[in-house]
């Protein structure tokens, strides 16, 4: 009889911060650590052949294994310790860690190793130095991650109710403020700037346990670059496209949720402009599905901003900005972080049963501003559920 050498993979990494380890071990450690899976060989002899059966082992640091066998996603939980190679093992943990996972694999049969995307170098160098045959799986966990379970949908659903309480939060704090002469809002007897209301943000997720990236609070001209943070004072009659995106402390998921909110009366070209934002986000959910490609989704955005009287795409070298333009695609995969795969733009993928997308068009025009409209959805069987309840106009007026 002989028996098939196993198929071992490796994902490693710090759990906290890497998005693609945390995902299959759910345990949020800030210390090295390293997931081996070894998948059995099959047995071959007078009877038919069988798998015998798939082991996850979770390496990391000895004071983390009781935690670990409470609450990691593994099979097996181990140190560096218990895979002390011939040689000791280094005075640095992550090396150390390493190493242990080259000792895993070796005792595990196996003479070659498979390590995901987002497995660090060192681990790749100590896999060689042991002698294995080490590639790398680009696809690795990519479906797995973008497939959401309900545990995660849960916790999403969740970052993004809150997501949008900070949001309705500063709109209205910029609806409510009273105007300076020059034009300038005046909240508590001072300037309103983005910088104020960005910190009413970070304080207002921080009690609700978020931690917050710089959120985008820009007005005016700031706001016709999608990507400006805002770090001027705001003013009436002038967009301000307010963007939110937290990630919850405890469970890692994130929220994201952007509006676009006007002091006063707009100008009719910004109304022009949030009226086809608005359109576009509706159509491009309508056609949201398993199945239906990313590519085809920004299509039908596209196809509605053009017919508006929009441009899509950043201007040529020999084109003048002279209407507002969209200058990113539809949307973007949420989860562990806030853009992950799949892309809502040009080879975007087919959509799973199970995505997590933002939907968020938008216009931007220099010299007059932005406007940009954001939800989150999920996608189910037939179609999606919209996990956004905000309104979507400019007027936020209590």
């Amino acid at each position: 009889m002989s028996v098939d050498r196993p198929h071992v993979t490796v994902c490693a990494g710090i759990p906290a911060i890497n998005a693609w380890l945390h995902h299959r071990i759910r345990f949020p450690v800030g210390d090295p650590a390293a997931l081996v899976t070894v998948h059995a060989g099959k047995s071959h002899g007078n009877s038919s052949a069988a798998n015998t059966g798939i082991r996850r082992i979770l390496i990391l640091r000895d004071i983390e294994m009781d935690r670990a066998r409470k609450s990691a996603r593994t099979d097996v939980v181990a140190c560096p310790a218990d895979y002390t190679p011939p040689g000791g093992l280094s005075g640095d943990r992550e090396t150390a860690t390493a190493q242990a996972v080259a000792q895993c694999v070796i005792r595990s049969g196996a003479s070659a190793v498979s390590v995901d995307r987002s497995t660090p170098a060192i681990y790749w160098h100590e896999l060689a130095a042991a002698g294995l045959n080490v590639t790398c799986d680009p696809l690795d966990g990519v479906a797995a991650r973008r497939v959401k379970d309900a545990q995660e949908i849960g916790w999403l659903r969740q970052c993004q109710r809150d997501t949008e309480a900070a949001v309705r939060m500063a709109c209205q704090t910029i609806a409510a403020a009273t105007v300076r002469d020059d034009g300038v809002l005046i909240r508590d007897g001072k300037p309103l700037t983005s910088g104020r209301v960005r910190e009413a943000v970070d304080v207002f997720l921080l009690r609700r346990g978020y931690q917050n990236p710089e959120a985008i609070i820009a007005g005016g001209i700031d706001a016709s670059d999608c990507h400006e943070h805002g770090h001027a004072e705001l003013h009436t009659c002038e967009a301000v496209i307010v963007d939110i995106f937290p990630r919850n402390r405890k469970t890692l998921y994130n929220g994201d949720c952007t509006r676009t909110v006007v002091h006063g009366a707009p100008p009719k070209e910004l109304i022009r402009m949030h009226a086809a934002v608005v359109a576009a986000k509706a159509a491009a959910i309508a056609l949201v599905r398993p199945g239906v490609t990313g590519e085809a989704i920004h299509a039908e955005t596209s196809r509605v901003i053009r017919e508006a009287g929009f441009a899509m795409g950043m201007p040529s070298s020999d084109e003048t900005w002279a209407r507002a333009r969209m200058t990113h695609g539809t949307g973007h995969g949420v989860g562990l972080e806030v853009h992950e795969p799949p892309l809502l733009a040009l080879n975007g993928p087919a959509l799973l049963e199970g995505d997590v997308v933002t939907i968020e068009p938008g216009l931007y025009q220099p010299g007059l501003g932005g406007v940009r409209v954001e939800d989150m959805v999920v996608v189910t069987a037939n179609g999606c559920d919209n996990l956004g309840e905000l309104p979507e106009g400019l007027d936020w007026r209590v």
